[in-house]
């Protein structure tokens, strides 16, 4: 894969530079309008930031980026999230921050009519609905029996990335592709491909503009990359515990030091209890003293050397270690 000269959108504060930030309050409402296909009375020509809703706890674990909290002239709040970190129950966090919004009102007294409705844009860097086919979907509430839209004052749209299926810039035909292909592969994307991205659309040149590192300082740089470092960890971690808990299912004592890492992996593999990937982690693992327990390095290794990063995406064609070459599994 050829190294770009821009940064990575989902990072958290790479996304909060582009579409969090008054500077660039025409890119965010450029892109509402454009995943919410606003028009006429209903389109948005000025937002008010105001603090996003976060959760501490989500907060302190750098599950999520609530990143923007914004009110257009109408009165009615936007919050758009991305979120990198696979976790259960995202689409219940989702209701719960626009019913935290809508509440945010109740200074309005018992005018209950005046209150404005509020608007939930998520992006996941996973796939939250595995039921449907659609990479973006809107959710509003209706009659059961007429499908009337009576109620109105909540709506939310799901864009999970994974299910986008464009992966060239000559392939995509409307601005909603062109932001969302910008979100999943900006940092993947050649300077000469930009033209054909960008088109007549000069507003998606100004957000890769935006992701140009050589355009960032020192600081926003160290800020960026720590970001990505947690990230990172907390993938690790998570990754880490679902292997630790399928083998616990699998065997109580799996931990016991006389144990054959390789003989219980390869049964755990041939049976279907779990994949390639897990399968790798397992060895790699707990062929070193030097630690008890599991510790992720990259998705195939962990024997806590300097090894290559670059991998298929769809663990076809990893890149091992030596460890991993001693164990056959190259």
């Amino acid at each position: 894969m050829a190294i770009s000269k821009f940064l990575d959108p989902k990072n958290d504060f790479a996304f909060r530079r582009i579409f969090g930030s008054v500077n660039n309050k025409d890119i965010l409402i450029h892109f509402i309008n454009d995943i919410l296909n606003l028009t006429d009375s209903n389109h948005i020509t000025d937002v008010t930031f105001t603090s996003p809703i976060q959760d501490p706890v989500i907060a302190s674990q750098k599950q999520s980026i609530v990143d923007v909290l914004c009110t257009d002239s109408r009165g009615i709040q936007t919050i758009v999230e991305m979120q990198v970190a696979k976790t259960t129950g995202f689409e219940k966090r989702a209701q719960f921050y626009a019913a935290k919004a809508y509440f945010s009102q109740a200074n309005i007294g018992d005018k209950y009519h005046n209150l404005k409705g509020v608007v939930f844009i998520a992006i996941t860097d996973f796939i939250l609905f595995p039921d449907k086919q659609a990479y973006k979907s809107d959710h509003i509430t209706l009659d059961n029996a007429s499908y009337e839209h009576d109620l109105k004052d909540f709506s939310f749209t799901f864009i999970e990335l994974p299910k986008f299926p464009k992966t060239k810039e000559d392939q995509l035909e409307n601005i909603v592709e062109k932001w969302i292909y910008f979100l999943k592969y900006a940092n993947e994307t050649k300077e000469e491909d930009l033209k054909k991205i960008i088109g007549r659309d000069v507003i998606i040149g100004k957000a890769y503009n935006e992701l140009d590192q050589f355009n960032w300082t020192k600081e926003e740089r160290l800020a960026y990359d720590q970001s990505k470092k947690r990230k990172d960890d907390y993938h690790s971690s998570l990754f880490e515990k679902e292997i630790v808990t399928k083998l616990l299912k699998w065997d109580k004592s799996y931990d016991a030091p006389n144990k054959d890492y390789l003989e219980v992996a390869q049964y755990l593999l041939s049976c279907g209890f779990i994949n390639l990937r897990e399968y790798y982690f397992i060895i790699c693992a707990n062929d070193s003293d030097k630690s008890d327990l599991p510790y992720v390095v990259n998705p195939y290794c962990n024997n806590r050397l300097e090894i290559a990063s670059d991998y298929d995406e769809d663990y076809d064609n990893p890149i091992m270690c030596d460890l991993c070459e001693r164990h056959g599994m190259v």
